[in-house]
């Protein structure tokens, strides 16, 4: 009977696996592909955690766990506070230097991202016909539509609410799960009245802002990179590079949260 290893800190990370993930493709290497690659491979990461927290987030909604709630958004704004300075380090690759490899990525881009579509989705952002830059059968063009059928994080908050006590509107709690996220008056009516009362739920509610304020911060910041790097080019795989990111700017994922910030 052979004796286990010890659990040492290189296995139970499997640093060794993780270090060889990091193949350039162009000749010499250029010496900032290597830095392109760490930084997207950390963002897919962090994408990873950030769904991992709304897991958590939909259990704790789904359980009227304010507290629960509270930390788990806590969690996703500290995650995307560091996407956010993660920008820093890819600035400081000059266009000149990313010009030298970009040609070896072809028709890959961050467009096709799939933890980030999916992060999207599930926080309410659907896009169906998003779906047809992954191959039919794929894991993530499953993934992703499983997620634009299903209820969003928006949709688990106004059942939360509900199992507080709070007179959801039927009309709100009924809609259908793939439809964009719209204003809807009734909603408003109901959160002016949970911020007055300074309920517990306004919390939570104020913590969603943070998050939708976030995820806007760094769609800014992704936005001046592109602009820092590519200038008015196309981006990588042919999209519309700075141009495209720049239309994603300024469109919240929780449309009644915003709206009522003047009628308080």
């Amino acid at each position: 009977m052979t004796t286990p290893k010890p659990v040492t800190y290189s296995s139970y990370l499997q640093i060794d696996a993780l270090l060889a993930l990091q193949t350039p493709l162009s000749e010499g290497p250029e010496h900032d592909e290597t830095l392109f690659i760490i930084i997207h491979q950390v963002y897919e990461l962090w994408f990873k955690q950030l769904l991992h927290e709304l897991d958590g987030l939909e259990r704790a909604f789904a359980a009227a766990d304010s507290a629960r709630a509270l930390a788990a958004l806590k969690r996703m704004l500290t995650i995307l506070k560091t996407l956010v300075q993660q920008v820093d380090v890819i600035e400081t690759m000059t266009p000149l230097s990313f010009n030298a490899f970009r040609t070896r990525l072809e028709a890959s881009s961050g467009f096709q991202s799939a933890q980030f579509r999916l992060l999207e989705f599930r926080l309410g952002h659907k896009r169906p016909a998003l779906l047809t830059h992954y191959p039919e059968g794929s894991s993530e063009r499953e993934r992703l539509q499983a997620a634009l059928a299903a209820p969003c994080a928006w949709d688990g908050f106004l059942r939360y609410l509900r199992a507080l006590g709070w007179a959801v509107p039927a009309a709100a709690l009924a809609r259908d799960p793939q439809a964009p996220l719209a204003p809807d008056a009734a909603v408003q009516t109901l959160l002016i009245e949970i911020y007055r009362r300074n309920d517990f739920a306004a919390q939570v509610c104020e913590r969603l802002v943070d998050l939708d304020e976030g995820l806007q911060e760094w769609r800014y910041r992704h936005v001046k990179m592109v602009e820092r790097t590519l200038g008015a080019k196309p981006g990588t795989g042919g999209s519309a590079g700075a141009d495209y990111l720049r239309a994603t700017l300024f469109k919240p994922l929780f449309p009644d949260l915003w709206a009522i910030r003047s009628m308080l």
